[in-house]
């Protein structure tokens, strides 16, 4: 990506971008007043999104070609933070996920981790489909094996922290950008024959017996899916009072830094419950459009790419999101299992934010190289 055409951005999606960025300062000082220490997350979050702005230049002047010349030298970044992390990372809420940075705040590298799979697969996708234009059933099984160790080593990895959500984004990434990529569908009623046998053989031991299951997975293992069993009863404070202030809200809303009813983690897990208290039924509804138009941005993009690895990349990248976005909206509703999933763009996050716009930066590369394309 030459000249000065690499230093446009798609207007459509920097519009987007500008009124999460708004929504979410404005729902995060919202979601301050529920806090009883002064965490200065507004201004956290407005420096965030500056240095992610800039990211995202640096990414456009560099060019998505730097990224994936250089995508393993990434991993393997990513890889030794993830294994840092687990010995000198500091335990919070019994996980240790995160290192903490005096004066900057704490640092998630599985965040990051995401973003470079992405770009890792993106490659690893691209490369065996232009060295064989029919492979075999041989060259796709060795192939699936490579991407299962490049895909199992960071997931192992954070699986130890745990970080059980994070994992579940990575194995999505995989799968969608496999999926788009053409390989035999045989290969995906496999793989889910596997996963299900899997779990059912879990959740088979986890029934009939606790303690031989704690003995062989753990009371980590045990822990989580005792969690994940019991969401569907829509029980405990968080998502009672969470659902409670969505539905009190009304149509217009309690109004800005007006949410009268507590809950853990407003400025995080359950941003859409304070946001929906704060602008009602409306409000939710025009957040639900704003996403639902950015993702179609996307999904067109992807469409328009003449170049395969911007298909699979950005398969990955919409993979990621559509998933954070209905997990973290579903949890906030009693829909779905309370995984500490954030809603992209919108809740409070360094290393979540910055990750995002490394993504935004990717993207506006790839409409700038249909931008090209087409003139």
């Amino acid at each position: 990506m030459k000249g000065g055409s690499k230093y446009k951005v798609d207007i459509t999606i920097l519009i987007c971008l500008l009124i999460f960025a708004l929504i979410s300062v404005v729902t995060i000082g919202s979601a301050e007043t529920l806090l009883s220490e002064n965490n200065n997350f507004v201004m956290k979050q407005i420096m965030w999104y500056s240095i992610g702005f800039i990211i995202a230049f640096i990414i456009m002047f560099i060019g998505n070609d730097f990224l994936f010349k250089n995508a393993w030298f990434l991993y393997i970044l990513g890889v030794i933070s993830l294994i840092l992390v687990l010995f000198f990372g500091k335990p919070i809420n019994d996980a240790k996920c995160w290192f903490v940075i005096k004066g900057v705040g704490n640092v998630q590298p599985s965040e990051f981790m995401k973003i470079i799979l992405i770009i890792v697969l993106g490659r690893m996708i691209n490369d065996f489909k232009e060295k064989y234009n029919n492979p075999s059933m041989k060259n796709e099984f060795i192939f699936l094996l490579k991407i299962l160790c490049v895909v199992g080593i960071p997931s192992i990895l954070t699986f130890l922290e745990p970080d059980t959500g994070v994992v579940l984004i990575y194995l999505l990434i995989t799968i969608i950008m496999l999926f788009i990529s053409g390989i035999r569908y045989r290969w995906f009623i496999i793989l889910f024959s596997i996963i299900g046998i899997t779990i059912g053989s879990i959740l088979l031991i986890y029934f009939t017996n606790n303690d031989l299951f704690i003995k062989i997975f753990g009371s980590s293992l045990f822990l989580r899916i005792d969690r994940l069993l019991n969401w569907s009863q829509g029980s405990g404070f968080q998502l009672e009072n969470g659902i409670t202030s969505i539905g009190s809200g009304g149509l217009l809303g309690y109004g800005i830094n007006n949410t009268p009813i507590y809950f853990p983690e407003p400025q995080t897990d359950f941003i859409f419950a304070v946001y929906s208290n704060n602008f009602g039924f409306f409000g939710s509804l025009f957040l639900i459009v704003l996403i639902t138009f950015f993702d179609i941005k996307l999904v067109r993009l992807a469409v328009e790419s003449p170049n395969n690895i911007n298909k699979y990349v950005i398969s990955g990248i919409i993979g990621m999101l559509l998933y954070q976005q209905f997990q973290n909206i579903g949890m906030t509703i009693g829909l779905m299992p309370i995984t500490g999933i954030t809603l992209p763009f919108i809740s409070y996050g360094g290393s979540s934010l910055l990750s995002y716009m490394i993504m935004v930066g990717i993207i506006f590369n790839i409409s700038n190289e249909i931008t090209k394309y087409r003139n």
